[in-house]
């Protein structure tokens, strides 16, 4: 192959952490405590800020650590980002202490250090390992040691916002100053801990956000030019990476990571990027990953120079990782050596991990047996983005029990996502059930045709509380609340394992020691994500048919388009890389033709249905 083979894991002694590979935020609960459980082996992981959920884990692990706890009430001054301080801090001091007993402990079978380069993949640092153990002179077996406990370094302990999730909030029916918004308050609440890691932001650019970072000093470069705290962007494109990165680097703040997602081959919410493959996506990050670094760099220099800030250490380094439905060590190594990511997202797979994630029993079998019917493409999101969602989680049952039961609709305890003023003056949220009964009402006030009634009744209830239940299997879990009622935002790669792994055999599964995959006609993720993007546009030209949805008719022929160029990039790879793709990657050319001519056939709509008067 023309792409490099060298040691594709060129990142990891680099002072980052020791591992190729990262856990994403899952949920609000799935990876809420993720850190404590994984950061001591140098894993990077990222957790949600849903500062009810944080505090009742703030609870949980004080009792378990036997640390003073002290209730933050949600009444009290400023709790949302208080709440997230405090339980930042905490995950800072346990992980913290993990880590001097980890380097502490003997370098014998079963110990903790032992742990850490066991699971290391092939790099130096396990290289290093690796010739200590096998070293029979005492003195070099010791300094070798005391080498490889000053470099066993913890993952970093990331935390998500989404960007858009950031609504207002009100007091007394007075709407409260823009830094009390969720989002805002979150931001504070990280820049206030004493963590040393990254902030993620997805779901969406939010500039009043952004121009409140600048308001926090770690964001910026301390005497040595290191950021304390460092930025990572969640894209689905490179378009969306660049003018992002220059509306930042205008305030001063540098991206350190760019985190390309599939946009549907993921867990939680999908933001469908118009048919463009991951593939295609990955390709132009690297064209254009120095060109970027530099344009960004210049702005970012005058940005510092305008503030009065140090600037010592730069030009900055940027990282491209990618996630979103890889599978097989063979696709991530492909990843790393064909398009020079710097490190790839695992999610869903840890899913059935218990050591690592919190789902219920319950839900633990129901994964197990999950086959591509029960995990759905939802409107469950009161967002308003597609959802994946397990259709026979505790959460879609409770929804369907009061839909039969004649009281649709949630009462909305959390808020996060209310943004709806069609009804009232302060924002509610589609899935609750005042907005529901409200919207049903006036739906038979329009006029529409029965057909038209039924389909967008069905619409409108299949909103769920995702804010509340996705926080329900690690209540579960932990005996917290026994009777929450779990909604599980798994990705569609979750039908590919149907067994309980440990961490060490899923660590071993992505750098190829061992398969975990228990199913051998599993597309190659590029044919995967295609495929998903095929029924997507479908189902879009389904929904314009039926007159449910607005779109242009530049939106069709776009995604089409893009669906094509995609294809004719993949015919390319597997033309030029043929007998690798088939002995490794099983990036299939005949599967290509067959979905082409598929694409090729699919008939662009560009009238709605007429609504019929009843």
């Amino acid at each position: 192959m023309d792409f490099c083979k060298s040691d594709y894991k060129r990142n990891i002694d680099k002072g980052r952490s020791s591992h190729t590979f990262h856990i994403p935020v899952m949920g609000t609960g799935f990876t809420v405590d993720t850190p404590l459980k994984v950061a001591r082996y140098g894993i990077s992981s990222a957790i949600s800020l849903d500062d009810n959920l944080v505090e009742q884990m703030r609870e949980y692990h004080c009792k378990r650590a036997d640390e003073p706890y002290e209730k933050i009430s949600n009444k009290a001054e400023d709790s949302r980002a208080r709440r997230i301080t405090a339980y930042l801090n905490l995950l800072d001091r346990l992980v913290k202490k993990q880590v001097v007993a980890l380097q502490a402990s003997p370098f014998e079978e079963g110990s903790e250090i032992t742990k850490y380069y066991r699971l290391l993949p092939e790099s130096p640092l396990k290289r290093l390992y690796n010739s200590m153990v096998e070293s029979t002179d005492p003195e070099a077996k010791r300094l070798a040691q005391e080498e490889l406990r000053r470099r066993a370094i913890p993952g970093s302990i990331d935390v998500n916002i989404m960007a858009k999730a950031d609504r207002d909030l009100y007091r007394g029916g007075i709407k409260l100053p823009p830094e009390y918004a969720l989002a805002m308050a979150a931001l504070r609440g990280y820049a206030k801990s004493t963590l040393r890691s990254s902030i993620i932001f997805s779901a969406g650019m939010n500039q009043r956000l952004y121009s409140y970072i600048g308001h926090f000093d770690d964001f910026f470069p301390d005497k040595n030019g290191i950021l304390p705290k460092k930025i990572i962007l969640k894209v689905s494109d490179f378009r969306s990476a660049i003018i992002q990165g220059k509306i930042l680097a205008k305030r001063g703040l540098w991206i350190s990571e760019y985190r390309v997602e599939s946009g549907l081959n993921c867990g939680g919410h999908a933001f469908p990027s118009k048919g463009s493959l991951i593939g295609t996506i990955l390709k132009e990050f690297k064209e254009k990953k120095s060109e970027l670094i530099d344009q960004l760099n210049e702005m970012y220099y005058k940005a510092l120079t305008k503030l009065g800030k140090n600037s010592v250490g730069l030009p900055y380094s940027m990282r491209i990782t990618v996630q979103g439905g890889i599978g097989t060590a063979d696709e991530n190594q492909l990843l790393h050596e064909l398009f020079e990511v710097d490190g790839t997202g695992w999610g869903t797979p840890f899913l059935l991990v218990p050591e690592v994630t919190n789902v219920d029993d319950d839900h633990l079998n129901k994964l197990i047996k999950a086959t591509d019917k029960d995990v759905l493409l939802s409107e469950s999101s009161p967002l308003g983005a597609p959802f994946w969602n397990l259709h026979d989680s505790a959460s879609e049952e409770a929804r369907r029990q009061r839909i039969s039961s004649g009281k649709p609709g949630c009462a909305c305890p959390q808020g996060f996502l209310v943004s709806n003023t069609e009804f009232s003056e302060i924002p509610i949220c589609t899935a609750s059930r005042t907005y529901q009964k409200a919207k049903l009402i006036s739906l038979l006030k329009e006029g529409l045709s029965s057909q038209k009634i039924k389909l967008m009744k069905e619409s409108i209830l299949k909103k769920s509380c995702i804010c509340r239940d996705l926080g329900g299997a690690v209540r579960v879990k932990n005996d917290i609340d026994p009777d929450a009622k779990p909604a599980i935002c798994c990705g569609p790669n979750i039908i590919n394992f149907n067994k309980i792994a440990s961490l060490e055999e899923l660590i071993d599964h992505i750098y190829g020691r061992i398969s975990h995959f228990t199913n051998p006609d599993r597309p190659h993720m590029f044919i995967r994500e295609l495929m998903l993007n095929v029924d997507y546009l479908r189902s879009e030209i389904e929904k314009f048919s039926q007159g449910l949805i607005s779109r242009k008719p530049k939106y069709f022929q776009e995604f089409k388009e893009n669906l094509l160029k995609g294809i004719d990039y993949y015919q390319h790879l597997a033309d030029k890389y043929v007998e690798e793709f088939k002995e490794h990657h099983q990036l299939d050319i005949k599967a290509l033709q067959n979905i082409r001519e598929t694409i090729e056939n699919i008939q662009l709509v560009f009238k709605p249905a007429a609504c019929v008067k009843t």
